[in-house]
């Protein structure tokens, strides 16, 4: 009497299903793959980075109080060299630095809480600058420019807070979730460090972004 195979084949069917899930957030080689949420990630970081070391080298150059200027000279290192490794993973896994996929679209469609959080733009990073603030900040001056500068950051920084949380509850890949906790914890503490330097200037930031997470 024959032995019964149906329970190889399906042990066989699990195994190429998930073999197939490995290959499409993956890749062949175990990096990730251009959809992954790392890919997304890396390449939309690495823009909302360029947009703070911008904004910091303009606050820089208005020859701000020192604290401002200190400030500007930290966002400017620590951003600028981390957008150097979002766009060296991208290709040390064979990926292009740009994509055709919309913004933030790597936090929805993959579960695990990646959905943007409540009144977040479709498509747009959080907590970037407008054309028309970034043409307010070049043209404001004195105590007003470094006001302006600090509500601006606070709510980058805010955004960035969403991205790299993002991250963590969509990813396991060692690196990308290293450096993304360094952003949470970084720029978390860099948001108090504003806040204070905004209330000794009898100013409050804009409303928070992360209070309803």
């Amino acid at each position: 009497m024959e032995k019964p195979v149906r329970r190889p084949v399906l042990i066989v069917c699990g195994v190429l299903v998930l073999a197939a899930a490995a290959f499409l957030l993956f890749g062949r080689d175990g990096t990730p793959a251009d959809t992954s949420p790392e890919a997304g990630f890396a390449r939309d970081m690495a823009t909302h980075h360029a947009q703070a070391v911008d904004m910091a080298f303009v606050i820089r150059d208005k020859g701000p109080a020192r604290e401002i200027r200190s400030l500007a000279f930290d966002i400017i290192n620590t951003q600028a060299n981390q957008r150097g490794m979002f766009q060296g993973w991208l290709q040390q896994w064979g990926l292009s630095q740009a994509t055709d996929q919309r913004p933030m679209a790597w936090m929805s469609g993959h579960g695990h809480g990646g959905t943007p959080s409540a009144g977040a733009t479709p498509g747009v990073m959080p907590g970037m600058a407008s054309a028309e603030e970034l043409s307010r900040l070049k043209a404001a001056q004195g105590t007003q420019a470094e006001v302006l500068f600090l509500q601006l950051m606070i709510r980058h920084h805010e955004g960035g807070v969403q991205m790299a949380e993002g991250l963590l509850r969509l990813s396991t890949r060692s690196e990308v979730v290293s450096m993304a906790q360094k952003i949470v914890d970084g720029q978390s503490g860099e948001i108090k460090l504003m806040t204070e330097l905004l209330a000794q200037r009898g100013a409050q930031p804009y409303p928070s972004m992360l209070k309803s997470q």
